[in-house]
C-alpha cells in the first residue's frame, strides 16, 4: 500500500512539473521518431515517392514498459512516386501518448523533385534512390487530449478540466538525397496553434535536421556502412539529437546501434523477406535515472514492385 501510494504521489508530481506552466498547457507535444531511417516519409514529406515504388510502413515504438504514463507512438504511412517519378504523393497516420496525454495526428503529401545525373561508385545490390532535390509539403489535422482530471489535483486552475482541441496543420520539407549523401530539413507544422479550436493550449511545432552518408567499398562490396544524424529543434527544449550507425548486407541484415542526447541507447536489428518486405527491431536502453525506463519498438516496411530485391 505503501510503495501504491509513493507512485501515485510521484505520478502527480511528474505531471505537475511536466504540462503546467502558468494558465497553458504543455506536454511533450512531438514524438522522437527511432524508425526515421527506415521511413524518413514520416519526418519529412520531401520523401514522398522518392522510392521506386510505392511503399507503406507500420512501426510502433515504447512496447512492454513497465512504467506507467511512459511514451509510446505507433504510426502508419503510404507513399508513392507519380508522373516519371518527378511527383509523389502520400498520407499518414500518427499517435503518441505520454501519460494522460493523446495526440493523434493526420495528413496527406505532395513532393515534387528536381532529378541530377551524378556518376557514383556505389554497390549493385543497394536500394538505390535517384539522385535528387525534393520539396515536400503536407496539409491535416492534429487532435490533442489532455485528460488533467484522471491526475486528480485539485488545488490548480491548470488541471480543473480536460482539454480536447483539433489543431489544423500546414508541414514543408526539403530534401537533397544522393546515393552516399543526403540531407533534408522539416517541420510538420508551420501553423503552430493559432488555429486551434482550444485558446487554451500552446504547442510548439519542432524543426527536424536530417543527415546520412552512405560508405561503400568495392573491397568488401556487400557491405554499406551508413552512419546518420536527426536533430529536433523545438521552442523551450534543448535540442535534441540522435546518431545512428548501421551495417548493411546485400539487403538481407540490418545491424545499428546509437545514442540519443538524453543519454540512452539504442539498438536493432533487422531483415529483408521475400524481396519487398522489411522487419526491424529496435530497443532503446535508458540509464537508471530516466524515468520512463527501456522500451521496444517494431518496423514493419512493405515496397510493391520487388522494392528490396538485390537482383
Amino acid at each position: 500500500m505503501i510503495q501504491t501510494s509513493l507512485k501515485s504521489i510521484a505520478y502527480r508530481l511528474f505531471y505537475l512539473s511536466f504540462f503546467a506552466i502558468g494558465m497553458k498547457c504543455y506536454g511533450q507535444q512531438t514524438p522522437v521518431f527511432s524508425e526515421y531511417n527506415y521511413n524518413p516519409f514520416i519526418v519529412n514529406s520531401a520523401y514522398a515517392g522518392l522510392s521506386k515504388a510505392g511503399e507503406i510502413t507500420f512501426a510502433t515504438n515504447g512496447l512492454f514498459s513497465s512504467i506507467d504514463g511512459s511514451p509510446e507512438n505507433l504510426n502508419l504511412s503510404f507513399h508513392m512516386p507519380l508522373k516519371a517519378d518527378k511527383m509523389g504523393i502520400g498520407a499518414a497516420l500518427i499517435q503518441d501518448k505520454i501519460g494522460v496525454t493523446t495526440s493523434t495526428s493526420a495528413f496527406v503529401a505532395y513532393s515534387y523533385k528536381i532529378f541530377f545525373d551524378f556518376q557514383e561508385n556505389r554497390p549493385y545490390w543497394e536500394v538505390f534512390q535517384k539522385p535528387s532535390l525534393s520539396f515536400g509539403i503536407t496539409a491535416g489535422m492534429q487532435q490533442y487530449q489532455n485528460n488533467l482530471l484522471e491526475l486528480g489535483i485539485t488545488n490548480d486552475p491548470t488541471f480543473s478540466r480536460n482539454v480536447n482541441a483539433s489543431i489544423p496543420t500546414i508541414g514543408a520539407g526539403v530534401l537533397f538525397n544522393k546515393s552516399n549523401f543526403y540531407a533534408g530539413l522539416s517541420t510538420p507544422n508551420l501553423l503552430g496553434t493559432r488555429f486551434s479550436s482550444d485558446d487554451s493550449i500552446e504547442l510548439r511545432s519542432p524543426y527536424y535536421g536530417y543527415f546520412g552518408y552512405r560508405f561503400f567499398s568495392s573491397q568488401y562490396e556487400n557491405l554499406l556502412l551508413k552512419p546518420s544524424l536527426l536533430l529536433k529543434y523545438e521552442e523551450g527544449a534543448p535540442l535534441q539529437g540522435d546518431l545512428n550507425l548501421a551495417l548493411s548486407y546485400r539487403n538481407i541484415l540490418e545491424l545499428g546501434v546509437g545514442y540519443r542526447t538524453n543519454s540512452s541507447f539504442n539498438m536493432l536489428a533487422g531483415f529483408y523477406l521475400f524481396e519487398s518486405l522489411r522487419i526491424i527491431y529496435h530497443y532503446n536502453a535508458a540509464p537508471k535515472n530516466l524515468a520512463f525506463g527501456n522500451t521496444h519498438g517494431v518496423i514493419l516496411s512493405y515496397s510493391f514492385k520487388r522494392g528490396y530485391s538485390t537482383k
